[in-house]
């Protein structure tokens, strides 16, 4: 069951964001004093007194963008418009009715939708004065808010929830799985998640830098929920040439931790570069199952075979050797699908309650292959036993005979046998030692 929707509709600059994030309750939507930073719809659930609904943000109407995006903007404003249960038209009561507004005031009309007028930036008792000019938009009294300091919040969220009340609310199902699209700039993320939901859910474009929130798109798949993140294109942070920029990086880095799986995306075009080795880094240091997309296959695919540029990923891509690799062309949707099924095949591994009788069989495999560890004065690594801690990522605790004498490469060796044979060959595996109880620590 879809939940009521509420669309922010409004003007560049009059606070719209900052709506989203004050409802919201936490920072979502970038907020920044340039105009237009908002291209696509960012969408979160609202959660009021058990009674559940999608608000989203919108790019400000009639925008000149930057980089001539106006007419994808303006389509993701008449998508979320043709979406919406309910729309919040929001005006700034300090510099009064202005052409736009009354453009905008003019399309809604039209249309057989509620709405509610939001007077935004009535920061002082003053400034109330000045809302009356406002009900010659033909919606009545606006709500006057501050969505910056919290003013009249309360207020406007029960003209909402009375907006809705028709509507059922209940709790939405929960994603079966999150999955976080990363990768540097231009890549064809955008056009991936377009190619995964089947509509132009989030602004696609040859322009660099394109996507600047990270937008949560929620998509259905055999009838279960999936959450997938798009998030800005990546650049080093030296060429950083604007907060927005930033943002949408810190943004991208934040999507990381909170991803099931991590779609690392290249383009196949491009060799690797350091603002790919940075997202590697990242990815593997938070254990993450991850899938490498090669996208823009159809560009390459004569130049290299897809053995040849495994083995390349290899050489270079030592982070995330264990990652399985898709190639794939989003513009025409090909092996978008299958990518989708290698995620649900990592989420089951990542996932995996590993028995703990499994385990020490398989430590105890490990233990007898001769392989030379760590030699000093404390001896030889020993490994007692051990069990499982956590999941997603897999996190084993191992008691040993000296925690110092497991050094990188005994790890590396640990893993890859471990994963071999418990059946996680293709997700990360965090190991943690402990000395086992009684044990002499060493001098």
């Amino acid at each position: 069951m879809a939940l009521p929707l509420v669309a922010i509709i409004g003007r560049p600059n009059v606070g719209k964001s900052s709506l989203l994030n004050s409802l919201a309750g936490q920072m979502i939507s970038i907020v920044d004093p340039t105009a237009g930073v908002t291209r696509d719809r960012v969408s979160t659930i609202i959660n009021y007194d058990d009674s559940y609904f999608e608000l989203v943000d919108t790019g400000g109407y009639g925008i000149v963008d930057s980089d001539a995006l106006e007419s994808h903007v303006e389509n993701q404003i008449q998508q979320a418009i043709s979406s919406a249960d309910l729309v919040l038209f929001m005006v700034d009561i300090r510099e009064g009715v202005v052409t736009l507004d009354e453009k905008i005031a003019a399309m809604l009309r039209k249309l057989p939708l509620k709405v509610i007028l939001v007077a935004n930036k009535a920061d002082s008792p003053k400034q109330l004065a000045l809302a009356g000019e406002f009900v010659k938009l033909g919606f009545g009294e606006p709500v006057c808010i501050s969505a910056q300091n919290f003013v009249n919040r309360a207020d406007l969220m029960e003209r909402i929830m009375e907006g809705i009340a028709h509507l059922p609310k209940e709790k939405p199902a929960a994603a079966v799985m999150k999955l976080a699209i990363v990768g540097k700039r231009n890549t064809g993320k955008s056009t991936f998640i377009n190619a995964v939901v089947g509509h132009e859910r989030v602004i696609a474009s040859e322009i660099p830098g394109t996507t600047r929130d990270a937008v949560d798109v929620r998509f259905e798949k055999d009838g279960k929920q999936y959450l997938i993140i798009d998030t800005a294109g990546v650049r080093k942070i030296g060429k950083m040439k604007q907060d927005i920029e930033y943002y949408g990086y810190t943004r991208a880095t934040r999507s990381i931790r909170r991803a099931d799986v991590v779609l690392f995306m290249m383009d196949a075009t491009d060799p690797i570069s350091q603002v790919d080795k940075k997202l590697i880094h990242l990815i593997r240091g938070e254990y993450k199952a991850c899938v490498i997309i090669v996208n823009k296959w159809d560009l390459a695919k004569d130049r290299a075979s897809t053995d040849d540029y495994a083995e390349y990923l290899d050489k270079v891509v030592t982070g995330l050797r264990h990652a399985p690799i898709a190639f794939t062309t989003a513009t025409d949707a090909k092996n978008v699908q299958s990518v989708l099924d290698l995620c649900t095949e990592l989420y089951k591994q990542a996932t995996a309650k590993i028995a703990t009788a499994k385990l020490n069989k398989a430590i105890e495999t490990i233990a007898e292959e001769k392989v030379t560890g760590s030699r000093g004065r404390g001896g030889i690594p020993k490994i007692y036993y051990g069990t499982q801690v956590a999941s997603n990522p897999i996190s084993i605790l191992l008691f040993v005979n000296n925690p110092g004498l497991f050094d990188e490469t005994y790890q590396r060796f640990l893993l890859n046998r471990l994963g071999e044979l418990l059946g996680l060959e293709e997700v990360p595996i965090r190991l943690l030692f402990r000395r086992r109880s009684g044990e002499k620590p060493t001098e």
